[in-house]
């Protein structure tokens, strides 16, 4: 079996899942959850398997396929993964199998449930192994529509009514949307241009497409559109106040898979399509990009500070770890954005762990609402001990992959941007002091008896903990397991010396 088919088969577990769910009777329940979790760790395993079998000594794209589908205007389907993608693929599936265990007590509508989770995870694995331009946006596309059903049906009422986050959630992805369209429009066409003076037929291929040299104009105004395209996926500010609606509303898988993989496309297209296609209109906007992640860092942290439901905690918190994100882009050299794809990796790892942890305690109390809880580790031990290390992992506890990766980033962003560095540094004491508080008001403190009847996270419920648990400290305590692969695809994607050339390069002679 050759490893490309190994890739096509990872992408493709989850929908053969989806199709036998499909011939299950709705009552048969239990089976259903069964083929979705053999369906979403099949993905997992093959996942694995890709992570340990690429070859980081070569580097560059692996595992590749390419089909011809609409040869006219050169869509091919384009597959295959680096050291950029693969982690994000493995991120995807770690996401989508603990996901299943998450969601194991919903009793509604179950059928219909997990067959939009199985194309909702085959639709962001998509975005990350697709090495077709089109293919990237079509798979993008496929995320929106389950999400926004998910949302509408199994969603919260708490706070904002779920038909609000649904609406405002899917209004946000399709405006940005709308903006990768335009730009993608604009660079292929291009592309074409340039490929047919060449006598070559037109392509959607990344690789082709980072081949060619784009008027610095050019790449100013369709970087801008990329990033106010890709800005709203990752929580940008100032489009950045549909995430916390968006997870309050969300059901638990819904909040861990946008929280854990689906803002991460913002951040893989910026360095994917952004940087390494158009890297002097990275240059240009790379100002403006630092100036807003720091206040993504500072002001979301600084208002989950004054946060009284957990989902909207953890919601702001995702906004200023995103920051980070975005600012080690900013500072467009190899250390930072090595960071900021580990970033991405741990992040979503941290994210997911607790925004199951925030579901389970949910559905067992019926509450979010911070001031409501106390004392809960006394009746539930286990559900704490991974609540708490969510917590930890989220402030960058030396141990944890969040550690290594804030370090990477602040240590990059130093380099050519030092006061934003010390800025954004500041943002890990605001997250410190609402990780603590919440940690102390909802599992610590005398024991109330009005909890005393609530039973502890057990059997499949503890399969996230145990998960994701072990991976925030594999990839903590061993970090050159995940390091060596992004550098590997840092370096033989082309990155590396694109941001060696654009690092020279000065604004006005953009122009």
């Amino acid at each position: 079996m050759s490893n490309s088919f190994i890739l096509l088969m990872t992408l493709l577990a989850p929908v053969l899942a989806l199709f036998i769910i499909v011939f299950i009777p709705r009552e048969e329940t239990k089976m259903i959850k069964i083929v979705a979790a053999i369906g979403t760790f099949a993905a997992l395993a093959l996942s694995v398997f890709l992570f340990f079998a690429y070859d980081k000594s070569v580097g560059g794209l692996q595992f590749t396929m390419t089909i011809p589908w609409i040869r006219d205007i050169g869509v091919n389907l384009g597959l295959g993964v680096d050291g950029i993608s693969l982690p994000m693929l493995l991120l995807t599936n770690l996401i989508g199998f603990t996901a299943v265990y998450s969601s194991w007590n919903i009793d509604k509508r179950v059928k219909d449930f997990f067959v939009l989770l199985l194309i909702l995870i085959t639709g962001v694995m998509g975005t990350f192994i697709a090495t077709d331009l089109f293919i990237f946006f079509l798979c993008y596309e496929i995320v929106v529509i389950p999400i926004y059903i998910m949302v509408i049906i199994w969603g919260s009422t708490k706070r904002v009514s779920k038909e609000y986050a649904g609406m405002k959630l899917t209004i946000y992805l399709l405006i940005g949307s709308a903006f990768m369209l335009v730009a993608m429009v604009a660079l292929y066409l291009n592309a074409s241009h340039q490929l047919a003076v060449l006598g070559q037929g037109p392509t959607f291929m990344f690789a082709e497409l980072a081949q060619l040299q784009y008027d610095p104009s050019f790449q100013i105004i369709v970087f801008g559109l990329f990033l106010f395209g890709f800005g709203s996926l990752i929580s940008m500010f100032p489009f950045h106040s549909w995430s916390p609606d968006g997870y309050a509303g969300a059901p638990t898988a819904v909040s861990m898979i946008h929280a854990g993989v689906l803002k991460k496309i913002g951040g893989y297209g910026l360095i994917r399509l952004g940087v390494l296609v158009l890297p002097l209109g990275g240059r240009f906007w790379a100002p403006i990009i630092a100036v807003l992640a720091i206040i993504n860092i500072l002001y979301a942290a600084f208002i989950a500070m004054a946060q009284k439901d957990l989902k909207y905690v953890v919601g702001y918190s995702s906004v200023s770890h995103m920051g980070n994100v975005l600012l080690a882009i900013a500072a467009l050299n190899i250390t930072s954005i090595n960071g900021a794809v580990a970033m991405m990796f741990a992040h979503g790892v941290m994210a997911a762990l607790f925004f199951s942890m925030i579901g389970f305690i949910y559905e067992k109390t019926h509450t979010r609402n911070i001031g409501d809880l106390g004392g809960l580790a006394h009746q539930m031990p286990r559900l704490a001990t991974g609540f708490m290390i969510a917590g930890m992992a989220g402030l960058g506890l030396p141990g944890t992959v969040n550690f290594i990766a804030e370090f990477t980033i602040f240590n990059g962003v130093a380099k050519v941007m030092p006061v934003q560095a010390i800025l954004g540094i500041v943002g890990i004491i605001f997250t410190a002091v609402y990780t603590l508080r919440v940690i102390a008001n909802v599992l610590f403190g005398p024991r109330r008896a009005e909890w005393d009847h609530l039973k502890d996270i057990r059997g499949p419920e503890l399969v996230p903990v145990v998960v994701l648990v072990f991976v925030i400290f594999a990839t903590g305590i061993f970090p050159n397991t995940l390091f060596h692969l992004i550098d590997s695809g840092v370096y033989t994607s082309g990155l590396a010396k694109v941001l060696e050339t654009v690092g020279q390069a000065t604004i006005g002679g953009l122009f």
